[in-house]
This record gives C-alpha cells, structure tokens and sequence, in this order.
C-alpha cells in the first residue's frame, strides 16, 4: 500500500507547477502589475520584459505538472528562478512600489527566503539534490 509520502513529489510538483502557471498566465493579463520591477537596464519595453518572462514561467508550470516533463522542467525552473529574483532585488534595492505599497524589510527577506526554498524545491523535483533512482539500485 502507498503512503501519503510516496505521493509527495507529485504534490510538490503540482503545488509549484500551478503556482508558476498562474503566475505566468497574470504576465500576461495584468502586465501593469510587473512593469515596476523590470529593472532599468534592460532596453526595450518592460512590457515586453514582462511578456518574455511570463512565457517560460508558463511552460516551466505546465511542465512541472506533467510527470513525464517533471524532471527537464524542474531544472528550468531553479535557473528561472535564479534569473527572475534580480527583478525581486531590484524591487528590494531600489524600494519599488507594488499596488501602490513599499514592502517592509521583513517582508523583502520572505520573499527572498521562499525564493531559496522554491529553488530547493525545483532542484529536488529535479533530482539534482537527491535522485530517486539511486534509491532503487
């Protein structure tokens, strides 16, 4: 019989593949919401910015969500993520306003902290911090 630990790939997996699809999906129906923190350096439009950071967060969700994509698209996520955090440190450094609110230094660190964790997250679902095949030789 399969505990409930068995399935905890799986849910961790469709936790964070359907959080990045929703995120991804809100790139593209309220882009006003991210223009703020698309940093300065970056030419073009920050819509544009916004747009082509949305789809991989799309696809990067949906493949996390597939079993059979789980693994390729857990490695994509922990670079995604890694690239993504300099607009969330922009908005840190340069206390950008979201809805019209700073965050406090508190919340910064948070949302720093849950960065780090969804990177550990990814790379396990990407089997890069612990390989589940290894457990079966």
């Amino acid at each position: 019989m399969k505990t409930l630990w068995s399935y905890h790939r799986d849910i961790l997996a469709i936790g964070l593949g359907c959080f990045f699809t929703y995120v991804g999906i809100l790139h593209f129906i309220k882009p006003e919401w991210f223009t703020a923190i698309v940093p300065n350096i970056l030419p073009g439009s920050d819509v544009f910015w916004v747009v082509v950071s949305g789809i991989p967060e799309v696809l990067c969700g949906i493949g996390l969500l597939l079993p059979k994509t789980r693994i390729l698209a857990a490695k994509a996520t922990v670079f995604l993520l890694i690239i993504l955090y300099w607009a969330n440190l922009n908005m840190w450094i340069y206390d950008i306003e979201l809805n019209g609110n700073t965050f406090p230094l508190w919340a910064h660190i948070l949302r720093g902290l849950a960065q780090v964790a969804m990177v550990l997250i990814a790379a396990y679902l990407g089997e890069w911090i612990y390989n589940s095949k290894e457990e079966e030789k």
